[in-house]
């Protein structure tokens, strides 16, 4: 029914512009807009070919509305599968209004959200985790976001899933063969070759699990707490990482009393800088408010920077120090204020502590390895090396489903189950396989997914 409908929409910002574009997508995309368009040429917008550009006028009988550009794109060559017309039009609100109205009186519908995606999904334009990649690329504000989104939109995990997703379904049918030939005790299914393909499987959803937390936080940004006790230089370093004056620096203990948030892309990476009040023992209400609201920013970080005045800590001090920090997040130790060090004290650090960083941030010494640290915690080797990464929550949790019945596949083999089985653990594996790419489907399934897309995509 969906693919019966002709629609539109504003495939541009809503609100006023230099050019906006409106999108017909569907049987009679072309014939609509043959009755709207004419052509600054005389020509028929019907009678021409795929992928060309026409001037001409959108015209509510008599009356002009405007001088357009209309792009033609013919099924199945198209970005939906269907025919597809594209008006550029001149930015204004009434001009948008006027010809969506036109095109409505013709016979068109209004997309949903999503929904010249999901008719390319449904013509077999791309699989659906592509089409879920065309959101996340639209909405991704970094470089990272965006390799993330074009690596999904180019296949990806996807299409290793779907190579291995083959080969168990050749292996499932063999299987299921068998039990057709049960009294003769015959196996079509070679086992070791079968055993090697589950390991694979494993091995594979296993990766891209763990994945999962690096490519969150790569597509969302990454907090990053800035903790340690008060004085250390915390908001010095924060206002040399993000090169301006955000945060209050003083000599004076305690200036921080909340947290200070701000964000900067590294690299192509985006984080989120949380500056927090120095951590020690205090009467002062307001401040002892600002050391919980630390350690809570702290516990919820993917990576802390643990900053320390080297001239006012003990190698022991820094030691007890950091056994009192509850996080899961990553640390980075930093040794801060090496500018008024002496020689001496600084081998010695190095000499006990072999991860530490040593920094100025006044004078910002040393604020790009750093940087390069962060980066490297981030994950960004990763994403440079084009590793397979998942991102959507969505994914993350159909792979751990699948993980999951393909353990009992295994532990079947080892205990050398039955055929019939084995069949019904490997026919979930394929069944959740098969819902990342979208070989299997429901319309509640697509519903939510499509439901958070734009209007015009």
């Amino acid at each position: 029914m969906i693919l019966q409908d002709t629609i539109v929409a504003l495939a541009t910002p809503a609100g006023a512009g230099a050019i906006a574009v409106i999108r017909l997508s569907g049987t009679d995309a072309i014939r609509i807009a043959s009755e709207l368009f004419v052509s600054i040429s005389g020509k028929d917008l019907i009678k021409q070919k795929s992928h060309t550009v026409h001037l001409g006028n959108i015209m509510d009988g008599d009356r002009v509305i405007d001088e357009v550009l209309a792009t033609i794109f013919k099924n199945p060559n198209s970005y939906t599968g269907e025919n597809v017309v594209e008006f550029s039009c001149h930015g204004s609100e009434y001009i948008q209004q006027e010809i969506l109205q036109l095109t409505l009186r013709k016979g068109c519908r209004m997309a949903g959200p999503g929904e010249f995606t999901l008719q390319a999904f449904l013509n077999g334009k791309m699989d659906l985790s592509q089409a879920e990649a065309v959101a996340d690329l639209i909405a991704s504000d970094s470089k990272a976001s965006h390799q993330l989104a074009i690596q999904q939109m180019r296949g990806g995990f996807s299409s290793e899933i779907k190579v291995l997703r083959d080969e168990l379904l050749n292996f499932a049918s063999l299987i299921e063969l068998e039990l057709d030939f049960a009294e003769e005790d015959v196996e079509f299914a070679n086992r070791e070759e079968f055993q090697r393909l589950i390991t694979k499987i494993t091995k594979l959803l296993k990766h891209l699990l763990d994945s999962f937390a690096t490519g969150n936080v790569l597509k969302n940004g990454i907090p990053v707490a800035i903790v340690g006790r008060p004085n250390s230089g915390k908001s010095t370093l924060l206002n040399a990482l993000l090169n301006e004056e955000r945060a209050i620096v003083s000599h004076i203990a305690g200036t921080t009393r909340d947290t200070i948030e701000d964000e900067i892309t590294i690299g192509g990476v985006r984080f989120r800088f949380i500056d927090t009040a120095g951590l020690r023992d205090t009467t002062d209400e307001i401040e002892k408010i600002g050391v919980e609201r630390a350690l809570e920013k702290l516990k919820k970080s993917a990576i802390y920077i643990y900053l320390f005045d080297i001239n006012e800590m003990s190698i022991s001090e820094l030691q007890k120090e950091l056994q009192k920090l509850e996080s899961t997040a990553q640390p980075i130790i930093v040794a801060n204020k090496t500018d008024k060090a002496s020689k001496e004290l600084l081998k010695t650090f190095k000499d006990s502590e072999k991860d530490l960083l040593f920094i100025s941030a006044k004078d910002k010494g040393n604020i790009e390895l750093l940087s390069e640290t962060l980066l490297h915690h981030a994950g960004a080797d990763q994403l440079n090396n084009n590793q397979l990464i998942v991102t959507n929550t969505r994914h993350y949790d159909t792979l751990y489903k699948a993980l999951g019945e393909i353990i009992k596949v295994q532990e079947g083999i080892d205990i050398h189950l039955s055929g019939d089985l084995l069949a019904i653990d490997l026919r979930q594996v394929l069944y959740y396989l098969g819902e990342i790419t979208g070989q299997v489907s429901n319309d509640d399934l697509l519903g939510n997914i499509f439901a958070n897309f734009c209007i015009g995509k």
